[in-house]
């Protein structure tokens, strides 16, 4: 079985064929991040301008990568939500289109969805049911993983996603978009103990995250440093800052493992590639005997490979669709997960 994934949702046009739900015959990404970076960050409009520019010579690269032609694939997948809506409007006109003229299935594919499932393709071992944290620029969650079409959020973000934390106090310390990375490159040289910073809690809801008071503490204490004509220790404010999202995901994490049973740990999602989660997360996992799988650095942020993995379990589920196929910026398909 071969399908052909088509990714838009943000700034990334990208196409892959995988074969068999896991083996990977290609994959392409064509990266608008220096060019937003002029901007401080993602321009909508100018996202899906390039994503219109881009992604014929994207989808006939990962084809001509995979050695594989339009005649012989068995559907083609497409992110349909979340994201932005300009952009996700270019990917699903294109894979309608595509579809439609070469008489192939075409497979919806949730966003978050894709991103849990880009770990099948680096751990084929790896099945359901386990517990998934996905952390990205704009969802943070819990999900338990039940099938590989069916899912369920245990906790999520009621504000700020972790992503959009890093990247908003990356910008306020003068890094560079996208600052993640900024952050996490940052924090290796800098004291983690330095500069005390709240750890929300969301009342009554254990299991749920807010970002927003964290995000709003690191701004103000810059500000107020700025005002004083005082110094910040940028390298130790990311290194805080770093500990801080990282403890509070992997706390909460370990409370759903605990009150599911789960011993299968995943994480999935752009923040999935931060180096300061990852050693938490094996250090909670490791002291309580938890297995964890985490994607490689290639497969974390937006990519087409997930999108064709989860389109293929999709397709052998019988979820399609037809030319009506929608885009959603915010799809009411999150809370279900459906696709």
């Amino acid at each position: 079985m071969l399908i052909l994934g088509i990714e838009s949702s943000c700034d990334e046009t990208a196409a892959s064929v995988v074969e068999n739900c896991t083996v990977l015959r290609s994959d392409v990404i064509a990266s608008q991040a220096m060019e937003h970076r002029l901007y401080g960050g993602v321009v909508p409009e100018l996202a899906s301008r390039r994503h219109c520019e881009n992604i014929l010579t994207t989808v006939q690269k990962a084809l001509a990568d995979a050695h594989v032609t339009i005649e012989e694939l068995d559907g083609i997948a497409v992110t349909y939500t979340p994201g932005l809506i300009g952009a996700l409007l270019v990917g699903v006109n294109f894979a309608k289109g595509l579809a439609f003229s070469a008489g192939k299935p075409l497979i919806p594919v949730h966003h978050i969805m894709g991103h849990i499932a880009a770990n099948y393709i680096a751990h084929p071992e790896l099945k359901p049911p386990y517990l998934c944290l996905v952390v990205s620029g704009g969802h943070t969650m819990l999900v338990e993983v039940q099938t590989h079409t069916g899912f369920r959020i245990l906790g999520t973000t009621r504000d700020d996603a972790a992503g959009e934390c890093f990247d908003k106090c990356a910008r306020v310390l003068g890094y560079p978009y996208p600052g993640g990375v900024q952050i996490d490159r940052a924090a290796q040289s800098g004291d983690a103990g330095k500069y005390p910073l709240p750890r929300p809690n969301v009342s009554g809801s254990p299991l749920d995250m807010s970002f927003s008071g964290l995000k709003t503490a690191v701004i103000n204490m810059v500000h107020h440093a700025k005002q004083k004509h005082e110094e910040i220790d940028a390298p130790s404010m990311a290194a805080c800052l770093q500990t801080t999202v990282a403890d509070i995901l992997t706390e909460k994490t370990a409370l759903a493992a605990e009150q599911t049973g789960y011993k299968t740990i995943a994480i999935a999602g752009g923040v999935s590639a931060n180096s300061g989660l990852r050693a938490a997360m094996e250090r909670m996992c490791a002291e309580r005997g938890y297995a964890l799988y985490v994607p490689p650095l290639s497969l974390c942020g937006d990519n087409a490979a997930m999108i064709a993995c989860q389109g293929s379990y999709n397709f052998l589920a019988g979820m399609t669709a037809d030319e009506s196929l929608n885009a959603y910026a915010s799809g009411t398909a999150i809370g279900e997960m459906k696709a």
